[in-house]
């Protein structure tokens, strides 16, 4: 059964427990216009119509969908079978004020980012139902979110972010990338951002066993 003919609920379910591309690219289709309008109308709230800053936040909301193997899709409580479009829309807009808010936060000289901690990532080490294995894993998939952020340009850093997430976490080729309307680049711009940020992350994990040593 092709994925457009999937209820929202199965489709959703589907994206959060495989690496379907297809299926990402019929989510992408259904939730493109919601995101894109919550994210414009929150920005004109906080006084800012800037084409780049839309689209960042745009490709922003997906990188949260995407993170730590889809964590919020997997997790979501559905209360209703369209429940799911009031979480992205909340999700697109806190996406925005957070934005803003960390702008003027820096503007006003504090110099200081707040983070969350990750409560299933804590969790994860009192459940003995967690492997060794995976505990590894999102560690590993932590530092290189983090290597990806000491890399990238601050104007490109969440497009490049996500491209790296959707290559490798969501398993879709540069050319269905490419096919995403928010990102803006050629098949050959994603494969070379795809291999920029290989090599980068490569040569940071190599290095850091041999530092360890000296």
């Amino acid at each position: 059964m092709p994925y457009t003919a999937f209820s929202t609920k199965e489709l959703v379910e589907e994206c959060a427990d495989a690496d379907n591309v297809q299926a990402w690219q019929e989510f992408v289709h259904r939730f493109q216009p919601l995101i894109a309008v919550v994210v414009l109308r929150t920005c004109r709230s906080w006084g800012s119509t800037s084409s780049s800053v839309i689209d960042d936040l745009v490709q922003e909301t997906y990188l949260k969908l995407c993170n730590n193997g889809s964590r919020l899709l997997r997790e979501f409580d559905w209360q209703h079978p369209d429940a799911i479009y009031g979480f992205v829309k909340v999700l697109a807009a806190n996406v925005v004020h957070d934005y803003f808010k960390s702008q003027h936060s820096e503007k006003r000289g504090s110099g200081q980012v707040l983070t969350a901690l990750d409560q299933p990532a804590a969790a994860a080490v009192s459940d003995p139902s967690y492997s060794a294995r995976a505990i590894e894993r999102k560690i590993l998939l932590n530092e290189i979110e983090r290597l990806i952020d000491q890399m990238t340009d601050g104007q490109t850093r969440q497009r490049d972010k996500l491209i790296f997430l959707l290559y490798y976490q969501q398993g879709m080729t540069a050319q269905d990338i490419a096919s995403l309307p928010t990102l803006s680049l050629s098949v050959k711009g994603v494969e070379s951002t795809i291999l920029r940020m290989t090599r980068f992350v490569r040569q940071q994990l190599a290095e850091k066993p041999r530092a360890a040593r000296a």
